[in-house]
């Protein structure tokens, strides 16, 4: 199944797929993007979320850090998994990365 029920509580837990991954250059970690329009960054040797994005409005199609990974380019496009529907226009952010946002768990922060 997709989802996953509290028996406590019978809530639902939506479980998203993930339709981009990009790994930092410098540092060893790597973001991940999906249906749910959130940015995460990931620590894979320690198996743990170093950062959450703030959500963007539609699906996450598309990552990519530059060649310094002091910034990520979010390509932001509905990506049907709703089926057709009104959706918000595609577009491409870059944003600034910070170090508390891509540094492996354990590691001082550098800026």
């Amino acid at each position: 199944p997709t989802s996953a029920r509290s028996r406590s509580s019978f809530s639902f837990r939506y479980v998203y797929p993930v339709n981009a991954i990009a790994f930092h250059p410098q540092h060893g970690t790597f973001a991940t993007g999906g249906c749910d329009g959130v940015v995460n960054t990931w620590d894979g040797t320690k198996k743990k979320r170093i950062y959450q994005f703030k959500p963007y409005q539609t699906s996450i199609a598309a990552l990519c850090f530059n060649s310094q990974g002091t910034k990520l380019a979010v390509a932001a496009s509905y990506t049907f998994e709703q089926g057709e529907k009104d959706h918000p226009l595609d577009a491409i952010f870059v944003r600034d990365v910070h170090d508390k946002e891509v540094l492996p768990k354990g590691h001082r922060d550098l800026s």
